[in-house]
Order: structure tokens, then sequence, then C-alpha cells
């Protein structure tokens, strides 16, 4: 009886080493480890009048099964951490995270969520773009690609010269010479063919001349023409004291006999057609240049010129 009474189970041995290492103030205990003391078959195995503890010399180990080593294992882990309070507040912070540091990784989650999201939502945006922009430009390049084959029609239909004039006179710097005055009248027929867009028409300078020497000009007014309609122009072309200074022979000795003069001259312009189809995004451009020939002959004053089959359209 006397060596059953030295006798002690791990649990007491643990308490009494509780109680001798813990400081006054030792922290909370938790249940966080679950102690089981030995069976009595075990205990019966240890030397009687020496504590687990005390001996140093006899170790025990239970080959029996590995819940016993667990068990031990755990008791020791646990006893460590009652000796040192840093470890056992260490231990506790490894298995109880803080929730403040778990929400802050959900929120680095979201936000990373977050951004993934948006960049995708960018890159669609960006292929959404990218699509309408190259779907705008084939359109727009089959209208204006569809658009030139409705170029403007232009004839010149006749010309009719009212009055011609040669005297004697000055120029600018009072130098004697001819002078010429003409007055004349051109008319033109415009056609649209388009049949989505009008254009807007304007021109150059209708000139008159005889070889280099220009002798008369006019001016045809812009214009604004619908889709598949047409225009007929009325064109003023006119000259008022032109000096010769001898470059029209045929006229120095006519000056008294003009019903007998026969005068080739030519008639040129450039025709400028705009057409602005989605706005001013698609334009398209004509240019039509005309070149008549025309022979004035004094005894026609006043009568029209078929001018249908003599102009060269470029």
């Amino acid at each position: 009886m006397g060596g059953r009474m030295h006798t002690k189970s791990d649990s007491e041995v643990t308490s009494n080493s509780m109680e001798q290492s813990s400081p006054a103030r030792s922290p909370p205990r938790r249940p966080l480890y679950y102690v089981q003391s030995p069976s009595n078959h075990d205990v019966e195995k240890m030397s009687y009048g020496s504590s687990p503890m005390g001996s140093p010399h006899h170790h025990f180990h239970y080959l029996s099964s590995p819940i016993h080593h667990s068990r031990e294992s755990s008791t020791s882990r646990f006893s460590a951490s009652l000796k040192n309070p840093r470890n056992f507040s260490s231990n506790w912070k490894k298995l109880h995270p803080h929730p403040q540091h778990d929400a802050d990784h959900d929120d680095d989650a979201d936000d990373g969520d977050d951004l993934d999201r948006s960049s995708r939502n960018l890159r669609l945006y960006f292929c959404f773009f990218l699509l309408f922009l190259m779907l705008f430009t084939l359109f727009s390049v089959i209208l204006w690609g569809a658009s030139k084959s409705y170029k403007p029609r232009l004839i010149v239909k006749s010309m009719v010269f009212e009055n011609l004039n040669v005297q004697s006179g000055n120029d600018g710097s009072g130098v004697p010479t001819d002078m010429l005055s003409l007055n004349s009248t051109v008319r033109i027929v415009y056609r649209n063919p388009a049949t989505f867009f009008g254009v807007h028409v304007t021109s150059t300078p209708l000139q008159l001349s005889y070889y280099q020497l220009a002798i008369a000009s006019g001016q045809m007014r812009k214009f604004y023409q619908s889709r598949k309609s047409e225009r007929k122009l009325r064109v003023v072309v006119l000259g008022h004291q032109i000096p010769l200074y001898g470059g029209v022979s045929v006229l120095g000795n006519t000056k008294e006999h003009l019903e007998s003069v026969a005068l080739p001259l030519n008639l040129t312009f450039t025709v400028r057609s705009r057409a602005f189809i989605l706005g001013r995004l698609v334009k398209s451009k004509f240019y039509r240049r005309v070149r008549c020939s025309v022979t004035l002959h004094g005894n026609k004053l006043g009568k029209p010129l078929n001018l249908t089959d003599s102009c060269v359209y470029k």
C-alpha cells in the first residue's frame, strides 16, 4: 500500500506541474486539448515510488497503439504551452486567426475580382468599338465606290454671239491698239443621275480665247442639284475693251466689214461637283473638263450655234 500511495497518474502530475510553473496570473484555460490518463494496466507497469516527471532514468513508451502516442504528444505539448505562456498565446493565435485578417483577405479577393471584371468589360467594349469602326469603314467604302458610278452629266447645248465690236483705242498704259468688245451666252444642261445623294456644283470661269489670247470670260453661279434631277444653265461670257496688240490679224483688215469675219475660238472650263453622302464623313468629288471649238461668224450674230457635237468632255 505504501508504494501505491506514491503512484500518481498523469493528470495529477500535469496538475502539480501547472501549479508549480504557472505564474501568479496564468492565462485563461481554454478547451483546446483533452488529456486522458493512462489505464490502470499501464500504471502498474510504472515503477512504484517515482513519478514520470521525477524519474528521468525510466522511459515508458506506449507501443500497443498509435492512439497512446498521440495522447502522450498532445499532453506534452499542452504541458509545454502551460509552462511558457507566450507559446500558449502564439499557438492560440495560430489556431484562431484574427477575424479582421480574414475580412481583409476577403476584401482583397473581392477587389481582385472587381479589377478582373472591369478589365474584361474594358476589353469587351474596345472589341465592340473596333468592330463598329471596321463595319462603318466598310460601309463608307461601299457607299463611296457606289457613288462613283453616278457621275454627273454635263452638256453644252449652244452658244449665241450677240454682238462684236472692234475699234481703235489705248490700253491701260496708253499704248494705241485695236480694242475688242464681245458679248455672248452659253447654254448648258446639268444632270445628276444619283439615286441617293445630291451634289454641290461650282465651276471655273468660262474662258473664250483665240489661241492663247483670252478675249472673253464668264462665271457660272454655284448651285445644289438634288438626286435624279437636271438643270438648264445660262452663262454670260463677255469681253470689254480687250487690247489685241495685233494678235488677231483676221480682225485687223475687216473692222468695217464684220459680216465677213470667221474667227475660230475655244471655250474651256471645268465643273466641280461634290457629294456629301453621310453628312461630311463620306465625300465624293467629280471633275468635268470641257473644251468646245466654236467659230464666230460675223453674219450669224444673234443666232445660236449648236455645240452638241463640238465639245470634248474629260
